[in-house]
Parts: structure tokens; C-alpha cells; sequence
């Protein structure tokens, strides 16, 4: 049993600023005031820290910037993914869905084989009882590589509650050339390369040339993959993302081809669009606290504001739901209850995980302390459902 007391607790709809929490058996077992002469003496005294449900990151793509911090330094999958793990618990997230790419060419180092061995790697650390976090998958795929469709496939052929969860793994279908989507101005995606790489204004003029005629010479394959995707969506094995959908049309699109979830919509419209039809709507946490999206797109707390979004995810950076949260809590964007949920609650309901993301009874034993000091947040202690009790005293 874990007993926490006198903590400012984050509820579904309300705050309890002296609260009593109790996990068993990796359950949250109550969830109440914490009264004079009912604290057990083994309670753990936080203090009036924040107490919050364990984030849950739909889309993190930070385990590539730690199997390749720099150029060239590639470091073995298996170490990547236990050093990653701690980077993330350390943010307060508690599950994860690391972003795995089928792609065959990309300047990243993403190859087919890499997301491969990837896999291997997350499955087997997932399933090792050692693991920090709940790990999980987000397969995305170049929606115009026909090498990293038939990979995939074979990935997706398995049975679908892969980590313990009736939930299949997500899969965003993408397209990240110029033109369109999340750089459908060209012009900001040549900026990018000449910022990224050190190139001239012409030698990246050229790259975006060359990458829309690539394009256009695979266009037919995109509504292959799609259609692919949607024939393991209707067996339950995916639980397929639209990603940066621009346009309404797009979303039905979507809709028409079995997409539960609209990924960083790029515009209100869109986003409106996915909400009307009944999509999830996942925004970037990053985007909240730069003040708006750096490739010029609608600014994820526009989108907060209006109510269309259900969950927020770090995409590169593990700290960003956290203090994206809280920061819209401050701002009066949202109130407290509401931006933890856009972390907790509403990433697991995006991913069809109904046992955590909420204090309370009945839930998973994922939960997080939390300080403010300037505004910002620091993690002070991070439980997960699978932690081993500490006898009293340790760990305090």
C-alpha cells in the first residue's frame, strides 16, 4: 500500500487542496480530504505539492534524438530506449507511445530496418517487468513508401493487445513533403533547410523541388497505404491518426477510411471539422508554450481555447505537456482540472486506455508530484502502477 497526504490534489473536476491518496495493488483505492486523525503514520507528507494522474504522451518522437544525438553518433537500440525512459519519467510521464517511423529515406537516419530493430527493442522492454514507464507504440508511416507499408503490415499482423491493453497500437498516416500539410507553404520548409542544414537559399530551392517531384511521382501509393490501414483499423489491429490534416475534406477523408484520431491539425477548420465528426484531436504541447506553431500553422492554445482538443503530446520535447498544462492553467486559458486533463485523461482516452489519466478510485496508481517555482514545473516524484512499495521511510 502507498499513502500520500496533505497534497494539492488534481481531480477530474475540481481540486482538493488537502488531500488523501491511497494506491493498492497498483490501484488507486481513495481519494479524499486528508482529515485530522485520519492520516496513517505511514503516509508519505508531500507537503501541499500537486498531486496529478501520470501523463500520458500519445506522440513522443524523442527516443530518435536519443538513439541520435548528433549526426553520424548512433547508439544501440536497447540502450537508447532504458536511457529514454528515465528522461521521460523524470517529466512526470508515466505512459508513453514512442514514435516509430517506416521510412525508407529519410535525413533523420530513419530507415525501415531501424524501425524494425526499434520495435524489438520497445516490445522487449515493455515485457521485461523492469520497465519505468508503460511503454507503448505510435507506427507512423510515409504515406508514399511501399518498403515501409510492407513492413508495418508484418508488425501489425500480431495480435493486437501487444502490451498488456485491450488497446491496439496507434498509427499515424503521414506526408511530410512540401506543399502541403504541415509545410503546405514551401517556402517555410526551405527556410527550415537552410536553418537544419547550413544550406544556401538555392541548394534548398532545389531539395524542395526535388522532394514535390518525388511526390508527385508516388501520389497513387497514399490511398494504397491508406486503404491498407483501414483494413487493419476494421480488424482492430491499429488505431490509425490523420496526420496535420489541413482541409474538412481531408477529415472525411479520414472518416471514410476508419481514422479515430486528427493528429496537429494544422488549421481551425480542420480541427473543427475532426471535432464535428467525432475524432480525437491531438495538438502539440510545444506549440503552446513557443506561443504558436513554428511552420506558421493555427497555435495549439487557439485550439485549446475553442474546446477542440482532447489531448496534448511533448512530439520532441518530454517536459512540454507538463508545463504546457500548467501554463494554461495560469494564462486562465483553461482551468487546473481541465489542462491536466489535456495530459492525463485526454491522451488515454486518445488512445482507447480507459484504466488511468484520472484521481480516481479504480484507476491505475500513476501519479506524479509536482512543484511550481516562477511559473514553471518540477517533477518531484513519479509512481507508476508497477513500482515496487518502499518500506517506511525510503525514498522520502
Amino acid at each position: 500500500m502507498r499513502v500520500l497526504a496533505h497534497a494539492k490534489a488534481v481531480l477530474p473536476d475540481r481540486v482538493i487542496d488537502d488531500a488523501l491518496v491511497v494506491v493498492e495493488h497498483g490501484l488507486i483505492t481513495h481519494v479524499g480530504p486528508a482529515r485530522p486523525g485520519a492520516v496513517p503514520a505511514e503516509a508519505v507528507d508531500l507537503r501541499g505539492a500537486l498531486l496529478l494522474p501520470g501523463i500520458v504522451d500519445t506522440h513522443s518522437d524523442g527516443l530518435e534524438t536519443e538513439l541520435r544525438p548528433r549526426p553520424g553518433a548512433e547508439f544501440e537500440v536497447g540502450f537508447g530506449v532504458s536511457s529514454f525512459e528515465g528522461r521521460v519519467r523524470a517529466a512526470g510521464v508515466t505512459t508513453v507511445f514512442h514514435g516509430v517511423a517506416f521510412e525508407s529515406h529519410n535525413r533523420k537516419g530513419r530507415t525501415v530496418d531501424r524501425a524494425r530493430r526499434l520495435d524489438a527493442a520497445i516490445r522487449e522492454r515493455a515485457a521485461s517487468g523492469h520497465a519505468l514507464v508503460d511503454h507503448h507504440i505510435l507506427y507512423r508511416l510515409d504515406a508514399r513508401d511501399p518498403e515501409g507499408l510492407a513492413a508495418l503490415e508484418t508488425c501489425l499482423s500480431g495480435t493486437p493487445a501487444l502490451f498488456g491493453t485491450p488497446a491496439p497500437p496507434l498509427v499515424s498516416f503521414e506526408d511530410h513533403t512540401p506543399g502541403q500539410g504541415q509545410y503546405r507553404d514551401s517556402a517555410v520548409y526551405r527556410r527550415w533547410l537552410e536553418g537544419t542544414e547550413g544550406i544556401s537559399s538555392e541548394e534548398a530551392q532545389r531539395r524542395v523541388e526535388t522532394l514535390v517531384a518525388e511526390r508527385d511521382s508516388r501520389i497513387g501509393h497514399r490511398q494504397i497505404a491508406l486503404g491498407r490501414l483501414a483494413e487493419h483499423a476494421a480488424l482492430g489491429r491499429a488505431r490509425l491518426l490523420a496526420h496535420d490534416p489541413v482541409t474538412p475534406e481531408e477529415i472525411d477523408v479520414a472518416v471514410a477510411n476508419g481514422v479515430a484520431v486528427a493528429e496537429f491539425p494544422t488549421t481551425m477548420a480542420a480541427a473543427r471539422a475532426a471535432r464535428e465528426r467525432g475524432l480525437r484531436v491531438v495538438a502539440g504541447a510545444p506549440n503552446v508554450l513557443r506561443g504558436g506553431s513554428h511552420s506558421g500553422n493555427v497555435a495549439a492554445a487557439e485550439l485549446v481555447a475553442a474546446g477542440l482538443v482532447d489531448g496534448l503530446s511533448s512530439d520532441y520535447l518530454p517536459s512540454a505537456p507538463l508545463a504546457a498544462s500548467l501554463l494554461l492553467a495560469s494564462q486562465g486559458a483553461a482551468s487546473l482540472p481541465v489542462a491536466v486533463a489535456l495530459v492525463t485523461s485526454g491522451p488515454a482516452s486518445v488512445a482507447g486506455l480507459a484504466d488511468r489519466g484520472g484521481l480516481v478510485e479504480g484507476q491505475r496508481g500513476d501519479l506524479a508530484v509536482v512543484t511550481v517555482d516562477r511559473g514553471w514545473p518540477t517533477v518531484r516524484m513519479t509512481v507508476t502502477a508497477s513500482d515496487p512499495v518502499l518500506p517506511a521511510g525510503v525514498g522520502r
